[in-house]
C-alpha cells in the first residue's frame, strides 16, 4: 500500500479501504485457483494494483468523468478492472475473459470489496453484443491480434498495457487493419511510476 499512496496520496477513505482489502482477497483466492505467480503476490501492488492504475495516471481525464461503460478484455483474475473499478466509481466496468477458473475469482473479488459497478462475463470479447465507451486490457495479446477481437465493441478509443515492443506490433496494425497512426498515444509508464521494474512497460491508448 506506500507504493500506491506515494502516488495516490489524494484517494478517499472508502477507496484506500477497498485497496487495502486486495491483498489478503487475492492471496486467500490464489491458494485455491492459482492466477497470480508467488513471486508476483510479493510484489502485488506494484506489478497488479500500481500497474493497472497507469492507466488512470497516464489519461486520467479520459477516464474520470463518470457514467462511462469499460471493457476489460482478458481480465485474467481482475486486472487492470478491479483496481481501475475501485479508483472511478462512478462508472461501469465489464470484466472479461475465457477461463471460467479466473473470472471466477474476479468476480468474488469484486464481491467481497461490494463493488456494486462491475460485473464480470465469461466468454471471448468477439461475442459479447455490447458497446463500450472505452476497451481495457493488460498485455492479453499482440496488437495485431487484439484489435480484431474489439472491432465494434467500443465508441471511445482502447487503451492498452503493453511491455516488449510495441512499435513492431503498431506497425503490423497500421498495414493490416489500416489503423491510423494519427490515432495512437504511447506513454512510457517509468514518466509516472520511478520503480525500476515500470522501466519497460507502457501504456497504448488508439482513439476512435
Amino acid at each position: 500500500m506506500e507504493e500506491l499512496l506515494k502516488y495516490f496520496p489524494g484517494l478517499d477513505p472508502r477507496r484506500r479501504e477497498r485497496f487495502a482489502a486486495l491483498q489478503d482477497l487475492y492471496a486467500d483466492w490464489n491458494s485455491k485457483i492459482n492466477v497470480i505467480s508467488r513471486k508476483d503476490m510479493e510484489c502485488f501492488y506494484q506489478h497488479h494494483v500500481l500497474h493497472s492504475l497507469a492507466i488512470a495516471a497516464a489519461f486520467d481525464s479520459s477516464l474520470s468523468p463518470a457514467g462511462q461503460s469499460i471493457l476489460d478484455v482478458g481480465t485474467g483474475g481482475g486486472f487492470p478492472g478491479i483496481p481501475l473499478a475501485i479508483y472511478y466509481p462512478g462508472n461501469q466496468f465489464t470484466l472479461c475473459d475465457s477461463i471460467g477458473k479466473k473470472i471466477k475469482v474476479a468476480g468474488a473479488v469484486a464481491e467481497a470489496l461490494g463493488l456494486e459497478n462491475v460485473q464480470t462475463v465469461n466468454a471471448r470479447a468477439e461475442s459479447l453484443p455490447d458497446t463500450y465507451d472505452w476497451v481495457v486490457s493488460r498485455a492479453v495479446t499482440s496488437m495485431d491480434k487484439f484489435i480484431p477481437w474489439v472491432r465494434g465493441k467500443y465508441r471511445k478509443g482502447i487503451i492498452c498495457l503493453k511491455g516488449g515492443d510495441v512499435e513492431s506490433e503498431l506497425q503490423m496494425c497500421y498495414s493490416r487493419w489500416l489503423l491510423n497512426p494519427k490515432k495512437v498515444m504511447i506513454s512510457d509508464i517509468s514518466l509516472f511510476f520511478k520503480e525500476d521494474w515500470f522501466e519497460t512497460k507502457k501504456v497504448v491508448v488508439i482513439s476512435q
